[in-house]
């Protein structure tokens, strides 16, 4: 990409917007975290939802000794790519315990159930091979003794990917229908502006759970009616700007060479306008992640165990009056972060494509 070109020259001034750059690189690195999923999460078992309710709402840093009761020989193995998206079911059952002793085949231990309370001594089975290890949770435990920083790294999968798909479904839909009420205008116009104003009038979290109690609850629903409830942002940017596009002497040069409605529509205007798409692009992936989470705190998002941010603020809202009120600021945390990001990230687009802005000097 050269500097010289219009993508280099709007790439540099991209580059110039700080805020905008760290947010591009918290987002970059949010998605790493996602793609790789399970293979950097303590808990890899599939959403991670490893419980021990003898260890509910333990600090974060607390150290735990773990010894393995016995084996599942019917769990298959998985590879890294199957490890790596839907994680590795766990084929052994395990305690937390304070003591340990061995004598002969027999495992003498006193489980853990709590830190100001003793056990009695219990006898298990001696389990073949490495039956004791030790687990550190660094951001404590939830209400069922799961890791949390497990299910914050796996809340990112779903916060994205609604975000992401909702978005794509909004652009489709908000393009199509913006560029043809501002292309033929006249009726056409007039009915579908009609449309996005009683849209635009209803507020987008009673729409969103209108159309999920139509679609039922569930973690796909959820796509289709975030996607839904967001395109008439996208729908009446396209429709000004085709509007203001249609009239100049690049389109009236194709239609006088006879090039059909969607030539003109898909290769001279909407590349013109990719700019402007691109910044309410970003700002509607910010609104989706917003609506998933309410809508999953509210019980319509993802179901458990699912990791959501949203549903672990649900789970754990009455322990901000308590001293445990990290279990529902830390998911709060990272939802504010990642709109934060999309919204700086939308600003420096939105500078960035700023044709009347300061010249870039190179």
């Amino acid at each position: 990409m050269s500097k010289h070109s219009p993508s280099g020259k709007i790439w540099i001034k991209f580059k110039r917007n700080k805020l905008a750059f760290c947010g591009l690189f918290f987002l970059g690195l949010l998605i790493l975290l996602g793609i790789l999923g399970y293979l950097v999460t303590p808990d890899q078992s599939p959403m991670a939802n490893t419980m021990h309710l003898q260890l509910s709402n333990k600090k974060p840093g607390r150290t735990f000794h773990f010894l393995i009761i016995s084996k599942k020989t019917d769990v298959k193995r998985v590879n890294l790519l199957g490890k790596m998206l839907y994680g590795q079911p766990v084929d052994f059952m395990s305690i937390p315990v304070t003591t340990y002793r061995q004598e002969g085949n027999k495992v003498y231990a006193r489980e853990y159930i709590g830190d100001d309370e003793r056990a009695e001594e219990t006898i298990y089975p001696l389990v073949q091979g490495n039956n004791r290890y030790t687990q550190t949770f660094w951001l404590g435990t939830d209400l069922y003794g799961r890791d949390l920083l497990s299910r914050l790294i796996l809340g990112i999968r779903v916060s994205l990917s609604v975000g992401l798909v909702a978005v794509l479904i909004s652009l489709c839909i908000g393009i199509s229908l913006g560029a043809l009420a501002g292309y033929f205008g006249g009726k056409v116009d007039a009915l579908i502006s009609w449309f996005m104003n009683v849209i635009w009038s209803l507020p987008s979290l009673l729409l969103v759970i209108a159309i999920s109690f139509a679609l039922g609850k569930g973690f796909w629903q959820i796509f289709i009616a975030v996607g839904l409830s967001t395109w008439v942002d996208v729908a009446r940017l396209v429709r000004g700007q085709v509007l203001a596009l249609k009239e100049v002497e690049f389109v009236e040069a194709s239609k006088a060479l006879g090039f059909s409605t969607f030539r003109t529509i898909m290769k001279h205007i909407l590349p013109n306008i990719a700019g402007p798409i691109l910044v309410v692009a970003s700002a509607n992936f910010a609104s989706a992640i917003l609506l998933e989470s309410g809508l999953s705190f509210l019980g319509f998002g993802a179901q458990a165990p699912m990791p959501s941010w949203g549903g672990m603020i649900k789970e754990h809202y009455g322990y901000i009056i308590m001293d445990a009120a990290y279990l529902a600021v830390l998911p709060g945390f990272a939802i504010m972060l990642t709109v934060y990001a999309f919204n700086l990230l939308a600003i420096g687009l939105r500078d960035a494509f700023d044709v009347k802005s300061e010249n870039v000097t190179v």
